[in-house]
């Protein structure tokens, strides 16, 4: 923990969200630096001009320099060990974040289509602009069949899968969202925005809601969240439009 930080902060008066907003960049970010990530230059200069204290005071360069690990990136990613355990509000937050895209690429997210509120969290996104692009298994493709197998749970995937579509067919009176079926062998599903990637692994034996989630920030651009857009948009370009 940065209790430098966390002081400066309380003797300005000023909040994750505050500093996030002058900073340019998202308040988790912030929380990351007051749990002890070290932010780039360009972000600790920012932070020490904000708060009107030297760099040094906040990120001591011997401190830093004396650490056995080098300190993580920004972008590494958060890990959950199971999707169950991912908290509603960071699913919330994420979609609410989105200023220009959302995108969701699985082979039901039923547990995302069985939430009203997420729903109208999603219709209300688009119909201020958002773009969103929705892509779940076709039922009757090999592949969603096979998963269910992989998993365990046989024809019930394909069931979900159906159910999904289901709930999410009244998104098409939006020409703001997208909803479309994939014949894709996932090895992960991706719900994105333009700041933030989550990806649901898949574990061959486990259902998706007992496999592991990774959070990573697109804000910067890194090779990692690069892996997992660019397999979003393949998938995309090969899917297909509902009728």
């Amino acid at each position: 923990m940065n209790a430098a930080l966390r002081k400066a902060l309380a003797a300005s008066r000023l909040t994750e969200t505050d500093v996030a907003a002058h900073i340019g960049v998202d308040p988790k970010t912030v929380r990351r630096w007051l749990s002890g990530t070290r932010p780039y230059p360009r972000h600790r200069w920012a932070v020490a001009d904000l708060l009107q204290v030297e760099e040094e005071a906040l990120w001591p360069e011997k401190s830093h320099q004396s650490r056995t690990n080098s300190p993580a990136p920004e972008h590494t990613p958060r890990v959950y060990a199971h999707r169950w355990q991912v908290p509603r509000e960071v699913w919330w937050n994420l979609f609410n974040s989105a200023d220009q895209e959302i995108g969701i690429l699985a082979y039901s997210a039923l547990f995302l289509a069985d939430d009203m509120g997420i729903l109208e969290l999603l219709t209300s996104q688009a119909r201020k602009g958002v773009s969103v692009r929705i892509i779940l298994g076709d039922p009757e493709s090999h592949p969603v069949e096979k998963r269910g197998r992989d998993e365990g749970i046989g024809e019930i995937l394909p069931a979900r899968a159906r159910n999904s579509l289901f709930l999410f067919r009244e998104f098409m009176t939006s020409n703001r969202v997208d909803v479309r079926t994939h014949s894709t062998a996932l090895y992960c599903s991706i719900f994105l925005t333009e700041k933030t990637i989550l990806a649901n692994q898949h574990i061959y034996g486990l259902p998706a809601a007992r496999a592991p989630v990774l959070e990573i920030e697109r804000e910067p651009l890194s090779e990692l969240s690069k892996i997992y857009t660019s397999s979003f948009e393949k998938v995309w370009s090969d899917s297909r439009t509902l009728n």
